[in-house]
């Protein structure tokens, strides 16, 4: 797929953690353009363009124009994927295996190629971009090899003849709605689980990355059947309708978007998974080897601009705050901080201007309110960028210890002991995962136990996650059964209790 040159457009790029999905009392709005090999988005050829992808770094540079899905169009192309469903769900397992299989071959391929749209189209450092890519492929070559697993279990007959066996069946149409900073990895690491275990897929990406999604349908599309994987390009609309029409969704955003969610699936009777963020501690006990855990942290909050939903927001230390701040800080500034095509750098760009603003505001925010700024904060350039931030002895209360800010900025706070530490890193609604650095093995084995998350490091950065391990959270995280690994079967399958009886 060739990538268009820049258009003129005049209107500014949204922020796709907060406005992904949005209620609609009426959904529609014109079709879009089909891809070569797969049907994306819709069928009109006469649309107004309603999507367009600018790229953070040169907000000049338009990466993709393509025209929204209304509900016309999903709704005609759920009909098609339910037709599509009737065979891909009865096709033979190594059947869908060797589709899975061929669509990583098919992605590893083209890796330059889509390392560099990563690049261009959401700003993420060329280094992650090659690891998303690759982890993409590893993702569709384990779920290849998971559809040949066992399906259910035997159980002890009543009348001791029979067979009373489980076994799993496909939920149907998969709506998966994803967001733009892993472009790549999120889609697939829905998709793959989904398709392997014989569902049919609408894919609504996020408005910021529709290029990414495109090319990675493309590359997918000539690996499966016709009308298996859709791509349905466009904003909160075509997000509902999607949620609307589906037999099970997955959601991948902010918390307030997710709330929508998991209602609209609740009213329908279908299953749904909904991961919303974190704000996530890392906990920085007096035993622990500062100068590593200082190196951890910067690059769990800071790389990729913050931009991960596991980053490390909040460092709680027992004992000397701020003299923990200031190690902190430093290994910070070693960061490199720039142009994300350049293997060196870090972080880069956030996704939008309303992001970069964001950042600022919640920096001086808490600088007002009596805060310190021991580095960053300020916005700067190329594009929409802005000098990552570490703020020490930030009253309570202040968004940066109770909001998702979603960027480069790490507040620190300073606790007497280690009960304080855990109740302080628990004291906010998000439960995705917690960092505790440590030399003392008790510790790291009690502390797990006690933080509310779905995930817990020990001298481990919190940023990071492995697809073969179930992913989610607690509390306003994440609703519904675990992502990945086999956890993944959970959502995308139900289980059928069979007695046969001679």
């Amino acid at each position: 797929m060739s990538v268009p040159a820049s258009r003129p457009w005049k209107r500014p790029a949204v922020n796709c953690r907060t406005r992904e999905l949005e209620p609609a009392a009426a959904v529609g709005g014109p079709g879009g353009a089909r891809l070569r090999g797969c049907r994306c988005t819709a069928d009109r050829k006469d649309a107004d363009v309603t999507v367009i992808s600018r790229s953070p770094q040169d907000p000049d540079d338009v990466v993709l124009e393509t025209a929204e899905a209304g509900r016309d169009a999903v709704l005609a192309a759920a009909a098609r994927a339910r037709t599509a469903y009737a065979g891909w769900a009865a096709a033979p397992a190594t059947v869908r295996s060797a589709g899975l299989v061929a669509a990583a071959d098919a992605v590893a391929g083209a890796t330059d190629e889509l390392a560099a749209l990563v690049v261009r189209e959401v700003g993420k450092p060329v280094t992650e971009a090659r690891g998303e890519v690759a982890r993409t492929v590893g993702i569709l070559r384990y779920y290849a090899q998971a559809a040949l697993l066992p399906e259910g279990d035997v159980l002890p007959a009543p009348d001791g003849r029979s067979l009373l066996h489980t076994r799993r069946r496909p939920r149907g149409v998969a709506g998966l709605v994803t967001p733009w900073n892993f472009p790549l990895a999120i889609p697939v690491w829905k998709a793959a689980p989904a398709l392997a275990y014989g569902n049919t897929v609408l894919l609504k990406p996020a408005e910021e990355a529709p290029a990414c999604a495109q090319r990675l349908a493309e590359l997918l599309s000539a690996a499966l059947p016709a009308d298996v994987l859709t791509v349905l390009q466009g904003g909160g609309e075509t997000g509902a309708a999607v949620v609307d029409v589906a037999d099970v969704v997955s959601f991948t955003g902010s918390e307030a978007v997710g709330g929508i969610v998991r209602r609209a699936a609740a009213e329908r009777g279908v299953p749904a998974q909904c991961e919303m963020g974190g704000q996530n501690a890392s906990i920085v006990l007096p035993d622990a080897d500062i100068d590593a855990a200082a190196a951890a942290i910067a690059g769990a909050a800071m790389g990729y601009a913050g931009q991960k939903c596991t980053a490390t927001s909040r460092v709680v230390v027992v004992g000397d705050a701020a003299g923990f701040g200031e190690r902190l800080a430093a290994a910070v500034e070693s960061l490199a901080f720039g142009d994300p095509g350049d293997p060196k750098t870090a972080l880069g760009p956030v996704i939008s201007e309303q992001a970069r603003d964001a950042v600022v505001d919640a920096v001086a925010e808490a600088e007002k309110a009596g805060a310190r700024v021991l580095t960053g904060g300020t916005a700067t350039g190329p594009g929409w960028a802005v000098a990552p931030a570490v703020v020490v002895d930030v009253p309570d209360g202040q968004r940066l210890l109770r909001e998702e800010v979603f960027g480069p900025v790490c507040a620190i706070v300073g606790v007497p002991d280690v009960d304080a530490a855990v109740a302080e890193a628990n004291a906010v609604r998000h439960g995705l995962v917690a960092a505790v650095f440590t030399r003392d093995l008790a510790l790291g084995l009690e502390l797990p136990g006690r933080l509310h998350t779905g995930m817990v490091k020990v001298n481990a950065p919190t940023s990071g996650v492995d697809f073969h391990a179930p992913f989610g959270g607690s509390k306003s995280s994440s609703y519904g059964p675990r992502e990945q690994g086999l956890a993944a079967k959970e959502l995308y399958t139900e289980t059928v209790t069979v007695t046969i009886t001679p």
